[in-house]
């Protein structure tokens, strides 16, 4: 059980990895906003048919050094028996640009069993560094390099009528004290269900390293809405001892209307 928690909570936080590592090598054109502040999207972490845990994310506008910025929070936390056996409760928190996404500020706040951890970081794009508070260093980066939140909302920002079944898509983010690229290929489009019906999604698959958790490079799936909206749906995690899925539990102020599809 203790094994299986363990990767429970690997897959609830990577939830937020690999639905936020999704930038693209080759241009592709903005599209209309996908996202407006007092969005709320709400994930049921399931192993099996055993509810593990639950996310929330959450944006809203704010002021960064007196400038508007968009301030991203996620919440990700296990329940029930989970809960019991193994507490967790992370939050991923970000501010970032309203045109570009580029980070000001990301905080990791983290608590798993009895393990704790707190570091904000903060991004000089100018000078493409970032400054850690966990080790009171500053870091050498790339430009345009991302965090882990607002990572999800560049992604968002593109308009994926660009990517074709194939493609290898890229992006560079700042996790954990170190440069961290990611690579996904995009397979295409699918239509999935969910609670709220059938919807037709882009799926991308991240492509991970065999081993201790997957068995392949290609056990792991997102996907998001082929609508205006381009939410995460689901991610699916085939792993060495089972399989677990992330999946939408709730949403709340989107800016369009979901596309389900009828019957």
């Amino acid at each position: 059980m203790e094994i299986k928690l363990k990767i429970s909570l690997f897959a609830l936080l990577t939830l937020f990895n690999c639905l936020t590592v999704l930038g693209q090598a080759r241009a592709v054109p903005a599209k209309s906003k996908a996202y407006l502040p007092g969005e709320k999207l709400t994930y049921s972490l399931k192993f099996g048919v055993i509810q593990a845990g639950k996310a929330e994310i959450y944006l809203q506008q704010a002021i960064y050094q007196n400038e508007p910025v968009y301030y991203a929070k996620v919440t990700a936390q296990t329940v029930g028996l989970a809960e019991k056996l193994y507490s967790v409760k992370d939050i991923f928190e970000s501010y970032f640009d309203m045109n570009s996404s580029l980070p000001h500020k990301a905080i990791r706040n983290v608590k798993e069993g009895n393990y704790t951890s707190y570091c904000e970081l903060y991004f000089n794009h100018r000078d493409t560094s970032v400054f850690s508070s966990k080790t009171d260093s500053l870091y050498k980066t790339l430009p345009g390099i991302l965090d882990i939140l607002s990572s999800l909302y560049y992604l968002r920002s593109l308009d994926p009528s660009y990517f074709r079944p194939g493609d290898i898509i890229q992006v560079v983010t700042f996790w954990d004290d170190e440069i961290y690229p990611f690579h996904l290929r995009y397979k295409g489009k699918e239509i999935i269900k969910t609670k709220y019906g059938k919807i037709r999604c882009h799926r991308f698959d991240p492509i991970v390293e065999p081993g201790r958790v997957f068995k392949s490079e290609d056990d792991m799936s997102a996907w998001f809405t082929d609508d205006p909206n381009f939410i995460p749906v689901r991610v699916r995690f085939e792993l060495i001892v089972g399989s677990l899925r992330c999946d939408i539990d709730q949403y709340a102020n989107l800016p369009y209307r979901l596309d389900i599809l009828s019957e």
